[in-house]
């Protein structure tokens, strides 16, 4: 009995000591994606499935928080001189590469000058760029034209962004992307292989330099609970979700909105937001047609519309939409209501009286839509209806997605046409900011306020002089704002330490099971 007892007590010890080596090390981490990526090299390519998966590995010199404001990764502490001009960015010591290597100033610099060249965002940047230089071994300096204040901000998106390699890799790559063997960076797991069709697997870095502070957003602290991260391809979306039912994977991704009131009321699945929106926007035309300077009529049109019913009809889970009229979401730091009173007013005799007054006599109004992206037709048919109980004679025309955008660069084509945003880290990014972008909104008003914007790095003037530029977008309507559309994931509730919503991509430091 005695011996029995002993070695009951000794096994139960041996199990839990397993058990608590298995929690530590976390085992395998089993994530379902839509597909492969095209690469991995996140200066080059901007795939969000790429992203994905590379964020886990290389880092920049900045990051985000929860409310999406820039904060330092590998960057230690920065300062300005030259009123903005220069920009002298202090690196974080004994931080190492996969390779062993400590991470200095010449890693830093090949990297950012191999992302300026080649880079998919580095040209936004470097376009203000005279000179950087390695001014010390944890040191580099920026010099720009003049004060620039999206700076930060370009640094912190990872996605086509600065990931910071070693100077060997950096320096001897050109515009195409790096091969997998040169998967090399900072991050809290590291390249183990990739077979085609079947995964990417991560493995954790044991040497990975956490930064010493609370978690939050992407920022902060980053602990690799898992042994391995498997990324496996599996294009079936009901493959995805009953394979993560059936304990197959443990996080699913891209799953329809139709499914989601199951789902989410599904004990054994945890649904997660995607907290960067996509948005629907509705271009007008500045060069040609009706609209063309008449802020008036466009105010009338805008004044119609009643966007609730549209994302009712188009996304359906009131979950999975926001009749939001801010640009970017709420708790984000660019958040502004200014204008916003007239996002969704579905005024029909206001309208039809407006639209008197800017002396519309029911012209034509040729409005352009694709059917490649249900939710935009969906929208516009709703919108339609609305603007012709207002009294305007809209010319719905649908076509598919290729030509739409070979039309819309053509302005005699059309007046009104509907896409989508994704989200963006800094308002300067929206496509309605590019003058040049169909629609052509170039006015002066905008000119002056884009100048401003630009021009500071102060962020809370930053911050107010978009408050005024949106202000602007409401008064003038170059793009009519739809409202906000969540797409989402699922996890096993197994796992511990995800976030209830993802800022743009889901990360799995901090992350058990």
């Amino acid at each position: 009995m005695k011996i029995s007892l002993w070695w009951k007590s000794a096994m139960a010890g041996c199990a839990a000591l397993v058990l608590a080596n298995s929690a530590w090390a976390g085992g395998t981490l089993r994530y379902a994606t839509v597909g492969e990526p095209p690469s991995l090299d996140q200066h080059v390519v901007t795939s969000d499935l790429a992203t994905t998966i590379a964020h886990h590995m290389f880092e920049g010199l900045y990051t985000f928080n929860s409310a999406n404001a820039p904060v330092g990764l590998l960057a230690a502490d920065e300062k300005l001189e030259d009123d903005g001009k220069t920009i002298v960015i202090s690196l974080r010591k004994g931080v190492k590469f996969h390779n062993g290597q400590e991470m200095v100033a010449g890693d830093v610099l090949a990297s950012l000058n191999r992302w300026g060249e080649h880079g998919s965002r580095g040209g936004l940047l470097y376009s203000n760029v005279t000179g950087i230089e390695a001014s010390g071994d944890h040191e580099i300096t920026i010099k720009l034209k003049a004060p620039f204040g999206p700076w930060k901000n370009l640094l912190a998106f990872i996605n086509g962004g600065p990931a910071i390699y070693p100077a060997s890799v950096a320096a001897a790559a050109g515009k195409e992307p790096i091969a997998p063997e040169n998967y090399i960076g900072t991050g809290p797991y590291k390249f183990s292989e990739w077979k085609a069709n079947r995964h990417v697997e991560l493995v954790r870095h044991d040497g990975y330099a956490s930064i010493e502070a609370a978690p939050d957003g992407y920022a902060g602290a980053r602990t690799a609970h898992f042994d391995k991260i498997r990324f496996i391809p599996v294009p079936d979306v009901g493959t995805r979700v009953s394979g993560l039912k059936a304990g197959d994977y443990d996080y699913a991704e891209s799953i329809p909105g139709d499914l989601f009131a199951d789902l989410d009321a599904d004990p054994n699945v945890k649904t997660i937001l995607n907290g960067g929106p996509i948005f629907g926007l509705i271009f007008m035309n500045s060069k040609e047609g009706p609209l063309k300077e008449n802020y008036a009529l466009r105010r009338a049109i805008q004044a119609a519309l009643d966007k609730v019913p549209a994302l009712q009809v188009s996304i359906g889970p009131e979950k999975l939409w926001r009749a939001n009229g801010s640009f970017l979401p709420e708790g984000n730091v660019w958040y502004s209501d200014a204008g916003a009173d007239n996002f969704s007013r579905g005024d029909t005799a206001g309208a039809k009286e407006m639209a008197v007054k800017a002396g519309y006599k029911g012209e034509p109004i040729k409005f352009m839509v694709s059917t490649n992206y249900a939710f935009h037709y969906d929208q516009a048919v709703v919108f339609t209806k609305q603007l012709a109980q207002a009294g305007f004679n809209i010319d719905l025309q649908v076509y598919d997605w290729a030509t739409l955008i070979k039309k819309r660069a053509q302005p005699d084509q059309w007046d009104l046409f509907f896409t989508h945003h994704g989200f963006v880290p800094d308002p300067i990014l929206i496509s309605v900011m590019n003058d040049n972008y169909p629609g052509w909104w170039a006015t002066a008003e905008k000119a002056g306020l884009k100048a401003k914007f630009t021009g500071t790095a102060d962020e809370a003037e930053r911050q107010k002089i978009w408050s005024q530029i949106q202000s602007a977008i409401y008064e003038q309507v170059p793009t009519m704002k739809t409202g906000d559309v969540y797409t989402y994931n699922i996890a096993s509730p197994k796992l511990t330490g995800l976030a209830s919503s993802t800022l743009i991509w889901p990360h799995f430091w901090n992350v058990d099971n």
